[in-house]
């Protein structure tokens, strides 16, 4: 049965430019820096002044698609296994935003994990969270926190650092190449 909030339905937005954001994030941590370092704010400050309300519509639906390729691959991997993939990252999801309290809003958490059931099961994160209207200032971050807990996943799952960057880049090369 076809639902309206199949990704189908959903638009893309601009995958790249979440990727790029997440792959920095992730990057930073890495690098032993829980803050971005001042060169690095400055350009995500730059980044996000420069752009529009459609540009930023655009970012917000790439971190949706992002969400969903990430859950996609998650929940393949878990079925491999004979695992339920929401029994396993949606409790790791929740437990590490409720550590990022500077971050995450506690009220965005049941958002983001509706995004991710929403994500794990098929829909469109996207989708899913426009029928409550529009993005709150508060889910913006949280948001970006999601599709960056997911990426962080992902790679300690296959023990490789970049392995969820590469996972997508992959996939956008695919698309580029049909």
């Amino acid at each position: 049965m076809s639902s309206r909030f199949g990704p189908q339905h959903a638009p893309a937005g601009d995958v790249g430019a979440a990727l790029m954001v997440i792959d920095s994030r992730l990057k930073e941590i890495h690098g032993s820096r829980a803050e971005p370092g001042p060169e690095q704010q400055e350009l995500i400050n730059n980044f996000t002044a420069s752009m529009d309300a459609e540009q930023a519509n655009d970012l917000l639906d790439g971190a949706g698609t992002l969400i969903y390729m990430f859950m996609t691959w998650l929940r393949q991997a878990h079925e491999e296994h004979g695992k339920d993939v929401l029994e396993y990252v949606v409790p790791n999801l929740v437990g590490s935003m409720r550590m990022m309290p500077k971050s995450v809003r506690p009220e965005a958490i049941p958002t983001m994990a509706g995004l991710v059931i929403a994500a794990g099961t098929g829909l469109s994160p996207t989708l899913w969270r426009k029928q409550y209207g529009d993005w709150t200032e508060e889910e913006m971050t949280a948001l970006e926190a999601t599709a960056l807990l997911l990426a962080e996943y992902i790679n300690r799952v296959t023990e490789d650092p970049d392995f969820a960057t590469r996972l997508i880049t992959e996939a956008l090369s695919r698309l580029d190449d049909d």
